[in-house]
């Protein structure tokens, strides 16, 4: 699986930085820090000078300095910028990436490639009918773009156009291979509420393959058989087949988080708590961590509460809002808000319509005591055959609440 695409599944706890760079900070403050000594550590970053892959992207950004227009080096620097923002959780490299594309990203037609990687950009912003309008247009001008159709797949997948999702997975049979076709067909499946289905089919279709190429396209391949266990509430399989996927891919950030949202489902904070502790420069891995040590009650998670408190009310001084599901679990589990978990949840819900997405609306809800907020997102699982034990449970609840 190509990077740019594997990144996406990673996409909702991911904040675009801005194209100029800047650091995300941690702090709420409108006012420049100045530490008070030399001596301070603001932030710790990799040693280009034992990172290969940062000094090649340093390389690449001198000699793009000097060669603005470039589309090779430019195209070649923003596709390892994703790549690095995927593996570390860093948003700011996807802002080097949009950096590295400024030359066309204004323009009604840039090139093919620019296109491409301006639709995975806009989707990571949550700018879903922009990032779709790039993906249209990019299937026309080239019908057999793998690339394009898996990430229309992915993008209408989020918005909950399930059926449209699922055709765009249809060309890949001959542009991509079988398996990459019934990854993109399980991953619509799933998301869709047909878990076991999906769980059926790419088993079966990795059973026919064997091996599986790189260890991205493996880590993809299983967590997302992962997934349809964990929705289909095979907790077991699911957790077997996450750790697998790690195995096979330790900086898939993705799978880290889906993982660790299980074990903490499994009332096993400890060893949530374990899996993200090394991996908290992303947001949505720190709000993981916060939830596991609160759920044990630790010394750590009220500082640990704190920083990712900071972190949500940064970015929205600069406008950004993207964080909502996050936010709402954050309020509901952490700052025990539930009236303002609901508002975060249904300011979600007019952007995505994942089944975390449904889990928050009706898990804010229920706690707020307003079921009747959460009509939307039970018409929406009345019409997906959604087969996940929780949130069939959640919605019984709630109808049940209901006046």
């Amino acid at each position: 699986m190509p990077p740019v695409t594997r990144s996406l599944r990673g996409v909702l706890g991911v904040v675009l930085a801005l194209a100029c760079g800047c650091s995300r900070g941690t702090g709420a403050a409108s006012t420049p820090f100045t530490p008070d000594n030399d001596t301070e550590v603001l932030e710790q970053v990799p040693a280009r000078a034992t990172d290969a892959r940062a000094r090649e992207r340093a390389a690449l950004r001198q000699e793009l300095d000097r060669q603005p227009r470039q589309l090779e080096l430019a195209v070649r620097l923003a596709r390892l910028e994703l790549k690095e923002g995927r593996a570390r959780g860093d948003p700011r490299h996807l802002g080097w990436a949009q950096a590295a594309l400024a030359p066309w990203w204004d323009e009604a037609e840039p090139p093919h490639e620019v296109r491409l990687l301006r639709a995975t950009l806009r989707q990571s912003r949550h700018e879903f009918d922009a990032a779709l309008r790039d993906l249209e247009a990019a299937v026309r001008e080239d019908p057999r773009d793998a690339q394009a159709w898996l990430t229309r797949a992915v993008v209408l997948g989020v918005r909950g156009h399930h059926a449209e999702a699922e055709k765009s997975c249809a060309p890949l049979d001959t542009l991509a291979g079988a398996l990459t076709a019934a990854v993109c067909r399980a991953q619509v499946d799933s998301v869709a509420g047909h878990s076991r289905r999906a769980y059926a089919r790419l088993s079966e279709a990795m059973s026919r393959r064997g091996g599986m190429g790189s260890p991205e396209e493996q880590a993809w391949a299983l967590s997302t058989l992962g997934e349809a266990a964990a929705r289909a509430g095979d907790s077991a399989r699911a957790e077997l087949l996450y750790t697998q996927a790690l195995a096979a891919d330790p900086d898939d950030a993705y799978t880290r988080a889906a993982l660790a949202d299980l074990l903490l489902d499994l009332n096993r904070p400890g060893d949530a708590s374990r899996l993200m502790k090394d991996h908290a420069t992303d947001d949505g891995h720190l709000l993981r961590r916060v939830l596991a040590e609160t759920a044990l009650g630790s010394a750590q998670a009220p500082a640990l509460a704190q920083e990712l408190a900071e972190r949500y009310a940064a970015s929205r001084l600069r406008g950004d809002t993207l964080h909502a599901r996050e936010e709402a679990r954050f309020a509901l589990h952490v700052e025990k808000d539930a009236r303002k978990a609901l508002s975060l949840a249904q300011a979600n819900w007019e952007a995505q319509r994942e089944p975390w997405d449904v889990r928050v609306l009706l898990e804010s809800a229920l706690a707020a005591g307003a079921p009747e907020a959460a009509r939307p997102a039970l018409t929406f699982l009345d019409a997906s055959s959604c087969e996940d034990p929780g949130l069939l449970a959640l919605a019984e609840r709630l109808k049940k609440a209901a006046p």
